[in-house]
């Protein structure tokens, strides 16, 4: 990642570490069950979990008796991970710094990646899907999950506005398709695929990080003035004095490395 690309990330997230160690769709929910099922039907022993954020997936992982190392670049967002899965009681769980397209392991090191809404962070996902599959043993899977590109230039391009105005650290998101050229170029195979669509409060997912009230307004401003099409490709529902809500898709895939 770049330096620049690290220091958005640091802003954005080390003032938001709280926040998304009690979000709620962080904490659970289909995507992260289908994960976890995903792992321990491959009865991985040792799990690497990159971008852990609030520690959810690393505490899912570590519930099922895998001993799980968790890696993220923002030291608050670990420090966070910490003390919240120790108060939960897991003790199988190693916290280390780390950057994604550099991750500081030993090849062939874990029988599972996982990486759970993180990607689109990334300045160089092609990097960091490298990365992953070296650290991971032959026969090791890559439990991958991201917001989902749209297929639809116009609705691409206005969802990414969204993301960027909200959060500036948000790179991009990416269709299956490329997601699917990503791995196989890292020497992946894709093994299951699927989409999930995840509800977004907006008032939550806006002041988890932070947005000023001008900042919010003029983002609800952008969000109105948009095409209905625009608007229906990601369910939004307006009334007539707030945006309430909308649904991002998520991909989430197991791919394996030969």
């Amino acid at each position: 990642m770049s330096d620049e690309q690290a220091r958005r990330v640091q802003a954005q997230f080390g003032a938001s570490a709280a926040a998304y160690v009690t979000s709620p769709l962080h904490a659970a929910g289909e995507d992260l069950d289908r994960l976890l099922a995903w792992g321990a039907a491959r009865r991985a022993d040792r799990v690497l979990d990159v971008a852990t954020g609030g520690g959810h997936t690393a505490l899912a992982f570590a519930s099922i008796g895998c001993r799980v190392v968790a890696c993220d670049l923002t030291e608050p967002m670990l420090a966070a991970a910490r003390a919240h899965t120790r108060a939960r009681g897991a003790g199988n769980i190693e916290f280390v710094a780390g950057d994604a397209d550099a991750l500081p392991f030993r090849d062939e090191s874990f029988d599972v990646v996982t990486c759970r809404t993180a990607a689109h962070h990334f300045g160089d996902v092609a990097a960091a899907v490298r990365q992953m599959h070296r650290v991971l043993r032959p026969g090791g899977s890559l439990l991958l999950q991201d917001i989902l590109g749209h297929d639809d230039a116009e609705a691409n391009a206005f969802i990414l506005e969204i993301e960027k105005r909200r959060d500036p650290s948000h790179v991009r998101s990416y269709r299956a398709a490329q997601w699917k050229a990503f791995l196989r170029a890292a020497g992946l195979t894709v093994i299951e695929d699927s989409v999930v669509w995840k509800l977004r409060e907006w008032n939550e997912w806006t002041g988890r990080m932070r947005m000023t009230a001008e900042a919010r307004g003029e983002l609800e401003d952008f969000v109105r003035r948009a095409p209905d099409r625009c608007r229906a490709a990601f369910d939004f529902r307006l009334t007539r004095d707030a945006v309430v809500s909308f649904n991002d898709r998520q991909i989430l895939i197991r791919a394996d490395r030969d």
